[in-house]
C-alpha cells in the first residue's frame, strides 16, 4: 500500500511513501488527513493527467484509491478514462455527492455544528438575543438544513431556496412576541442572503427584530475534529469494500453509503454533478420552524 501525499499534486510530483501497519496505527481518531491534501488545476490538463499516470507506472502501483468529494470524483473519473484502474470513495462534508446519502466526515462536521448551536442558545437565551450561525456546505446547504432541524433554530436560510430577509424578520418578532427569550437562525455560507449580508441589513431595520443580533461563523472550526464514531465505521466499511472491489477487477466506481449498504455509482455518472437536497427535509424544517 503506498500513501500519495497532497492528492493529485503530489501524484503528479511524485510524492509517495509505503504505507506499512505501523505508518497507519492510531490514526482512526485524528481528523482531516494525515496525507494532506492539495487544489490541482493541472490535473484539468492532459499533460497533467500524464504526468499522473507516468508516476504510477514508475511507481508500479496496480490502482487508485480517491477519496473526496466532487473535484476529487471529477478527476478520479478523468483518469479512468485513460485507463487508470480507479475506485473513487466518497468524503466531503457539503455531502453532494451522487451516489452516497451520506459521505466521510458530514457527521463528526454536524456533531461539532450542534454542539456550537447548543451553546449558543444557552447565551442567547441568558442576553435575549438572536444569533445567526454560518455553517460551511458551500452551495449545498445539507450541514445548514440538518444542524437547523436538530438543533432547533427558528429558520434556516439556503443556497437556491426563495428567501426574504423582511420575512425572516417577521418570524423573530414574531418569536419576541410569543415570550421567547432567544430566537437561533441557520444559514449556509453559499446562500445569497449570508451571514455577512443579513447582519448588515438587519442593522439598518434593527426596530424590525426584536432582538440584538450577533453572527457566529463557524468556518473550518467544523473541519478540525476527532471524528466521530459513525465516520469512523464508514470510512473502515469504504476503505475496506474498495480493495474488495478492486480485488475481482471492478474499478471506475465510486463506493457510497446508500440506505445502510455500500452502493457502486460508475464515476461517469458522478463526475460534474451534485446531489440536491432532500426537499422533505426542507419541510420539515419549515413545520418545525413554525
Amino acid at each position: 500500500m503506498v500513501g500519495v501525499r497532497n492528492g493529485f499534486a503530489g501524484l503528479i510530483m511524485d510524492e509517495m511513501a509505503v504505507l506499512g501497519q505501523r505508518d497507519v496505527g492510531g490514526i482512526i481518531q485524528q481528523g482531516g488527513t494525515f496525507l494532506g491534501s492539495s487544489r490541482c488545476p493541472e490535473l484539468r490538463t492532459e499533460e497533467g493527467r500524464r504526468q499522473a499516470i507516468d508516476s504510477l507506472s514508475r511507481q508500479s502501483i496496480d490502482a487508485l484509491v480517491v477519496i473526496g468529494g466532487n473535484g476529487s470524483q471529477t478527476g478520479a473519473n478523468a483518469l479512468s478514462e485513460m485507463g487508470v484502474p480507479i475506485v473513487g470513495i466518497g468524503s466531503t462534508i457539503d455531502n453532494d455527492l451522487v451516489g452516497a446519502d451520506m459521505t466521510i466526515g458530514v457527521d463528526t462536521a454536524l456533531n461539532i455544528a450542534l454542539e456550537a448551536i447548543d451553546r449558543l442558545k444557552v447565551t442567547a437565551s441568558s442576553h435575549h438575543r438572536a444569533f445567526l450561525v454560518e455553517v460551511m456546505g458551500r452551495e449545498c446547504g445539507y450541514l445548514a438544513l440538518v444542524a437547523a432541524i436538530t438543533g432547533g433554530a427558528e429558520a434556516v436560510v439556503l443556497p437556491g431556496t426563495p428567501f426574504d430577509p423582511d420575512e425572516l424578520a417577521q418570524s423573530l418578532h414574531d418569536c419576541y412576541d410569543l415570550g421567547k427569550r432567544h430566537a437561533l437562525v441557520v444559514v449556509a455560507e453559499g446562500a445569497e442572503w449570508n451571514g455577512r449580508r443579513l447582519v448588515s441589513h438587519f442593522k439598518q431595520h434593527h426596530a424590525r427584530l426584536g432582538f440584538d443580533l450577533r453572527l457566529t461563523t463557524l468556518g473550518h472550526v467544523q473541519r478540525g475534529g476527532s471524528p466521530d464514531s459513525f465516520d469512523r465505521l464508514l470510512g473502515s466499511r469504504l476503505g475496506a469494500a474498495a480493495i474488495e472491489r478492486l480485488a475481482v477487477g471492478e474499478d471506475g466506481v465510486l463506493l457510497g453509503l446508500v440506505e445502510g449498504r455500500i452502493a457502486v455509482t460508475a464515476l461517469s455518472d458522478v463526475a460534474g454533478k451534485f446531489r440536491p437536497l432532500d426537499p422533505s427535509l426542507i419541510e420539515l424544517a419549515e413545520v418545525l420552524a413554525r
